[in-house]
């Protein structure tokens, strides 16, 4: 019998094991997802969790909830894939052989990359929100903080939900307005990109709310180190930002156990054909998410719109058919901007942030570019589509994986 093998049990990684149980022979096929972790984190909410929006129950389930029947779960830590010999090898020294692998390992922060952000301030006055201990301390941290000089910082691209950082600015911007300490806090977004974001339509739009929102923006700054003694970051030109509280994104790198494989890049993510999601250096090894270097954004709706493609890539494989070059980097982000209302972006390799409605199952369509309640009430919605759709391989209607040539959704 064929072993197909999924490493993380991630989103990714979950969604592939429940569209693939449907689509693999039984009798020749056996699925196999490996991770370490016990718990699935919905890590959008991570964002909502400092504010005391989400409850650490909110984003916590156990990740065998999500697992279908007839797919083993094997929780060990991984630590080695030999592709020359399709082989896993695992922390417990067992060995584990493989004829197709789905990589679906994620990214994570790496603090330890700048001098000095993961210093005795760790969590005391620099806080992440991209890790759930991170966003718990921060949670903690601004019960009780009673304002001064805010940072909002992005270390360097790419990151993880690249929007995250800026709805993290206009929350804490309604959050402080709500305690009636506005006027006490100073809030500053510092980035290395030219703008607010990656994409120029969109940077218009959201530099347009920070200046609305009196939040400072300094852009082009490229960290060099956090300085615990003086509090303050510090770029390679010279530039100095004191704060009292820093808010960082550091570094995000895919998984070490690509580092330790000889599988990546630099930052340790997995070079992916962008329209196939194979490996390029090994055509039984597919990439999903985070995990991959494809030029789109590493977001849940990424993964989401990778996975249908990927399952129909990997019956082509096992057919030994010519894969299908049709992920075009779709992506989809509410952006939170405070008080109730969010803004919805839709875009893809080619295509700038388009202008419209956006179909939404249960909610309506949603207006693209715009902020509204009812943007807001559908990132709301998400939670629940996720746990209750979107991990389980259920198709969502009336949303589509591509766009076409004009931008339109088809």
């Amino acid at each position: 019998m064929k072993h197909l093998v999924i490493l993380g049990a991630g989103t990714g990684g979950t969604m592939m094991a429940n569209h693939l149980q449907h689509e693999l022979n039984k009798d020749e096929w056996r699925i196999s997802i490996i991770d370490e972790r016990t718990e699935h984190h919905y890590q959008p909410g991570y964002l909502f969790l400092p504010f005391d929006i989400y409850e650490p129950s909110d984003i916590i389930k156990s990740i065998q909830e999500f697992i279908p029947k007839g797919i083993h779960f094997i929780n060990e830590k991984i630590d080695k894939i030999v592709p020359t010999s399709n082989t896993i090898l695992l922390a417990n020294k067992e060995a584990i052989d493989y004829d197709i692998l789905i990589i679906a390992t994620g990214a994570k922060i790496a603090p330890e990359e700048i001098e000095g952000m993961k210093g005795e301030l760790w969590h005391k006055s620099v806080f992440d929100f991209y890790t759930f201990e991170g966003a718990l301390h921060l949670r903690n941290k601004l019960r009780t903080w009673e304002g001064g000089k805010m940072l909002i910082h992005i270390t360097e691209m790419p990151i993880k939900c690249p929007v995250a950082p800026l709805e993290f600015a206009f929350l804490a911007d309604s959050f402080f307005k709500n305690k009636h300490m506005r006027d006490k806090v100073e809030i500053t977004y510092v980035t290395p990109l030219s703008g607010a974001f990656t994409k120029p339509k969109a940077t218009e739009a959201l530099e347009h709310l920070l200046t609305e929102k009196n939040i400072n923006i300094v852009s082009d700054f490229a960290i060099e180190s956090v300085d615990n003694d003086t509090k303050a970051i510090r770029d390679y030109g010279g530039r100095e930002i004191p704060f009292d509280l820093l808010v960082t994104v550091p570094t995000n790198k895919g998984d070490a156990v690509i580092e330790r494989s000889g599988l990546g890049d630099e930052l340790n993510f997995v070079p992916t054909h962008k329209a196939t999601l194979q490996s390029k250096d090994h055509k039984n090894i597919f990439v999903i998410g985070d995990a991959s270097n494809i030029p789109a954004s590493k977001a849940g709706s990424v993964a989401h719109f990778e996975a249908e493609i990927l399952t129909e890539n990997i019956v082509r494989f096992i057919k030994d058919e010519p894969l299908q070059e049709e992920f075009d980097g779709h992506a989809n982000c509410f952006i939170e901007t405070g008080n109730g209302k969010a803004l919805l972006i839709d875009f893809n390799y080619s295509h700038e942030p388009v202008e419209g409605t956006f179909p939404f199952p249960g909610v309506g369509p949603l207006r693209l570019l715009k902020e509204s309640r009812m943007n807001h009430m559908g990132k709301m919605a998400f939670r629940w589509i996720y746990w209750n759709m979107l991990l389980k391989g259920t198709h969502i209607p009336f949303v589509s994986t591509t766009m076409s040539e004009s931008g339109k959704h088809f």
